[in-house]
């Protein structure tokens, strides 16, 4: 698949289009080729992580290209507010971290100085510019631990405080008691009366 026939898959899917859709395509793009993942016309990759380090726009695009979910355990959430995702190939473990050049913005005004919407000015330059100009990459190793991989959860527990069920090894241990994480370090959120 090319360029454009990916970006209108992720359009479709993230309901516009934008600056981030386009980063995001290109950036997924480029992961996939750098650790030897094809693209799939439907369906999954199955032999691809994904590490997203934002969740903006180019989240849905990545998405939207390599088939990774969080619902598949193939795309994990590190909430660094960066714009910059890790593609790593499971089965040969080649991986690279590409993160999105602050300086493209700035040549949005230089390469297109008659268009006064600066998004679109985005748009324009990120589609006009080459990976290299829009991204550094660096190869990386990322240990996955057995509870992180796709699949089936490896183990269920119930916590002995709230009674919910916690999978995938996220429980914590306290007083020898197994907890969920809500009941030892506390929740986002807040009950009602």
């Amino acid at each position: 698949m090319n360029f454009h026939e990916l970006l209108e898959r992720s359009i479709k899917i993230h309901g516009h289009l934008c600056p981030g859709q386009v980063l995001g395509v290109k950036m997924a793009m480029l992961g996939m080729e750098m650790v030897g993942v094809g693209f799939q016309k439907e369906g999954r990759t199955r032999n691809l992580i994904v590490y997203v380090e934002m969740d903006r726009c180019a989240t849905d695009a990545i998405q939207s290209v390599s088939g990774c979910s969080l619902g598949h355990r193939t795309m994990k959430f590190c909430d660094y507010g960066k714009m910059a995702a890790t593609f790593i190939n499971i089965d040969s473990g080649t991986a690279v971290r590409i993160v999105a050049r602050e300086d493209t913005r700035e040549k949005a005004k230089e390469l297109f100085p008659d268009i006064d919407d600066r998004y679109e000015a985005q748009i324009q330059t990120y589609m006009a510019m080459p990976p290299a100009q829009l991204f550094d990459v660096m190869p990386v190793q990322v240990d996955i631990s057995p509870e992180d991989m796709p699949g089936r959860p490896l183990r269920r527990v119930q916590c002995d405080q709230c009674g919910e069920y916690v999978q995938d090894m996220r429980e914590a241990y306290r007083d020898d008691r197994i907890l969920c994480k809500a009941c030892a370090e506390g929740t986002y959120y807040r009950l009602c009366d």
